[in-house]
């Protein structure tokens, strides 16, 4: 397998057909989804290709999504971590704006998550109150949106080990960080929304499992709140508490992926540079630094990593 699902590249080589579907042309900088979807079916013409049959390998063993796809299948080459990747007929590609470097783009799909699931499933907008938890590259982009959106206040929760990325949240837009190892963060919670709680609390947690949301239920507004949530934990929790959830009238909502509309909002958000999004692209290695890149993001390598850029032609 050849791994790296978050590809910007140059078109090299076109068809006739695939440059008139795609409206591009060779040596245009592209952004490359990892679903490759069938293009027939309902959500597919809704821009949904996350929700494709044929990108779900939990109900298509032969689904094929870029950079987890065995190298047996052929033409082999579907992962970034490379020099050259494959594009057939049905490959979804944005093209990159003016002035959005590779590096920059590369922050596109975690962003564009972003957008879903703040802006989307969220449901945030003007006076909005939010909790983020977890300021990773994904949780500081939830920042970004919903301050684009309006959010009257963002409050991020984050490990002791997550101090530069705290700062790093704070130029982005966020209003209050919580350290969870040094203090309560729901007495903080409460505190900062004067006892009222959150509109919206999104886990973008790296395993913080059910932690996460319990902390989201009790956070949230005393009844009608909103929790994005994420994990593959089955089951979740053994005593999943419904009746709180039930009780509060707490919405869950799925963060599974994005939109076609909403990766390409993210490389407008981009294009603006209105907020300092560079600051999370913090580290840039060749191809043949790929294991200690991933050891990196992982936690075990170059110390206060956020993003990751693997260029093919560095040394």
């Amino acid at each position: 397998m050849i791994m790296g699902h978050e590809n910007v590249g140059i078109l090299v080589k076109i068809g006739k057909k695939f440059a008139e579907r795609k409206g591009v042309k060779e040596g245009d900088r592209v952004l490359l989804e990892h679903y490759l979807p069938c293009m027939q079916c309902k959500w597919c013409h809704m821009g949904e290709y996350r929700h494709c049959e044929a990108t779900d390998w939990h109900h298509n063993a032969d689904a094929i999504r870029y950079g987890y796809t065995s190298a047996k299948v052929a033409p082999s080459i579907w992962g970034g971590f490379s020099q050259y990747l494959y594009l057939p007929h049905n490959a979804i590609v944005h093209k990159v704006p003016d002035g959005v470097t590779a590096e920059l783009a590369g922050i596109a799909t975690p962003l564009g998550n972003g957008v879903q699931w703040t802006l989307i499933e969220g449901g945030i907008g003007y006076g909005s109150t939010v909790l983020v938890q977890g300021p990773g590259q994904q949780g500081l982009c939830q920042i970004i949106v919903a301050k684009q959106a309006g959010a009257d206040r963002i409050i991020v929760t984050g490990t002791s080990r997550d101090a530069k990325r705290m700062e790093v949240a704070k130029k982005l837009g966020a209003d209050v960080t919580i350290d969870v190892q040094k203090e309560d963060a729901l007495e903080r919670i409460k505190e900062e929304t004067g006892g009222l709680g959150v509109d919206v609390s999104i886990d973008c947690t790296a395993g913080a499992g059910f932690a996460a949301m319990d902390l989201g239920i009790e956070a949230v507004v005393r009844k009608g709140g909103v929790l994005v949530i994420q994990g593959n934990e089955e089951p979740f929790h053994p005593n999943f508490p419904l009746g709180r959830i039930t009780l509060k009238y707490i919405t869950l909502r799925s963060a599974r992926g994005h939109s076609y509309w909403a990766l390409e909002k993210s490389l407008a958000q981009l294009a603006s540079h209105r907020f300092p999004i560079e600051l999370m692209t913090t580290h840039t290695m060749g191809l043949k630094d790929v294991g200690y890149a991933i050891d990196s993001v992982g936690g075990t390598g170059a110390e206060d990593v956020i993003h990751v850029s693997v260029l093919p032609w560095m040394e």
